[in-house]
Formats: C-alpha cells, structure tokens, sequence
C-alpha cells in the first residue's frame, strides 16, 4: 500500500517518500503549507489543517525531530521573483574538464544552478536573464567556456508547480 501511495510523486515529495511509513496527509499538507510560508503561526497552521495547536506543534517536532524539516528561512524578493525569460541548459563537456566548466559556470550571475547528469548531457543548467538578448549573451558566454564542446537550450514558459515560496 505504501508503494501505491509514493507513486506518482515528484522530487517536491521529496519527505513523503523518505519518511513514507510516518508521514500522513496532514504532514504532508502541513510541509506543503509551511513550504509557501515558513512564517505561519502555529495557532494559523491548526486552523487551515482543522487540528489542535497542541497537535501542529508534536507534529512539527516529529517532522523535525526525523529530519524531514531541517530549517526554516527567510526567501528575499530577489529569490521568489523570477527574471521573465528563463531556461534549462545541456551542457556537453570534454574529457575531464567537468571541474573545471563547472568552477567557470557558478560565476555567472544568472545562473542560478547546475545540475551534474547522466546521458548525453553532462550538465544541466538553469539560467534567467532579463530579455532574449540577455540570455543569448549568456549563452555566448557559456559557449565559450574552456570544456564546452555542446550545448542546448529549453526556454521555460510556465511553472505550473513550484515549492518555491510565493509572494
């Protein structure tokens, strides 16, 4: 039963599948919840999830105490606002230069992750600019990166789902 219920989740779930065996729907709605806005009153999670305060707190502690919550933070405006065009980026690298492009490519600013890969790709890449010809500078930067011998690019046009806070 457990198995049909991990099924179909996403990298988001993350905690559900690690902790499955003691994690209900209210713990998962109560990270889903707490995922949007960290800052949630305890008296303000009870009332939405329709349990105890007394309730929301054990829980909270569980959760912590199991390590599906590590911390709670603060998302600056600049974290939660993405730039208007944004894209994911393979990455194709020569021999063993992998250090190497991915020591060059976290100096620039408008990349915001890279991701290492299995498959013809090396390297994922998730890059926002301000315009089109602001990630094509970009992309012409990347190109020239010492290492890189191929790359493609996806532009990104909607995120229906995110665990990005919002604002």
């Amino acid at each position: 039963m457990l198995a049909k219920q991990l099924e179909g989740l996403t990298e988001l779930d993350e905690p559900m599948r690690h902790f499955g065996k003691s994690m209900d729907a209210i713990d998962q709605r109560l990270i889903s919840i707490l995922r949007h806005d960290g800052r949630r009153s305890i008296s303000d999670l009870a009332l939405e999830l329709g349990i105890s305060r007394g309730t929301v707190r054990a829980r909270l502690e569980k959760l912590e105490a199991a390590g599906a919550i590590v911390g709670y933070t603060v998302v600056l405006r600049a974290d939660a606002v993405s730039p208007p065009v944004r894209g994911l980026t393979m990455i194709e690298v020569e021999g063993r230069m992998l250090d190497r492009v991915i020591d060059a490519l976290v100096g620039f600013p408008e990349i915001g992750a890279v991701h290492t890969t299995n498959g013809r790709w090396d390297l994922v890449v998730e890059i926002s600019a301000q315009s089109l010809a602001d990630l094509d500078d970009v992309l012409r930067r990347l190109r020239q990166t010492p290492g890189v011998t191929a790359s493609e690019t996806t532009l990104l046009l909607a995120t229906p789902r995110s665990a990005r806070a919002r604002l």
